[in-house]
């Protein structure tokens, strides 16, 4: 599918973790130190990239149909209407700690609008996640994906979160709208996503 691609300047990278990490451990404490202070030791780097996809270039909307943590139906056929921030995460990935204010930042600057965010949680068991979204104050619904991966297989032979993390916006009618490719570095680009897709800017 042909895309625009505009690279930004973002100060993290999108990283995925060489180790097995369960949760909020001591071990990920280092990790993230590790991060803050710009070394790579046990991560992948990802390419840092914003991808927007041109309005007459979008594929079919994304279907899914999954639970949160809570229990509730998400559905993108209900989403439809809305922008859509899918933030794909795990509770042991530093650059994903880092993150989680922005994504607040930006999810309390468009609460009175027509946007919804929903975490996709790639690896961890509730307990995990919970114990994340209670430290970084994550209020919105999260997807547990990794036993069954409705959400990544959704987006499959579209523009796939393929770094962790990775942030997907869907325009109103649950297209693929653009990919950040690791982590949300302050949140002007994210709210410039979003706030193009509301406004009806995006090309």
């Amino acid at each position: 599918m042909p895309t625009r691609t505009r690279f930004a300047t973002l100060a993290a990278t999108a990283v995925i973790a060489a180790l097995a990490l369960a949760g909020c451990s001591s071990s990920n404490d280092d990790l993230s130190r590790q991060y803050g202070s710009g070394t790579t030791q046990n991560y992948i780097s990802g390419t840092g990239a914003v991808t927007e996809v041109a309005v007459d270039e979008r594929a079919d909307p994304v279907d899914f149909t999954t639970k949160d943590t809570n229990g509730d139906t998400v559905s993108a056929k209900a989403l439809r209407g809305k922008v859509v921030v899918l933030n794909f995460w795990y509770a042991g990935c530093p650059p994903c700690r880092a993150e989680a204010k922005y994504l607040n930042q930006v999810r309390d600057e468009h609460a009175d609008d027509d946007v919804a965010f929903v975490g996709v949680n790639v690896r961890d068991e509730e307990g995990t996640a919970a114990a994340f979204e209670r430290t970084f104050g994550v209020d919105y619904p999260t997807v547990l994906d990794a036993r069954d991966g409705t959400v990544q297989l959704a987006l499959s032979g579209q523009i796939a979160p393929n770094a962790v993390p990775a942030t997907i916006v869907l325009d109103k009618q649950g297209r693929v709208a653009a990919r950040v490719l690791g982590a949300i570095d302050g949140k002007s680009i994210l709210d410039t996503l979003v706030t193009d897709e509301l406004s009806g800017k995006a090309s």
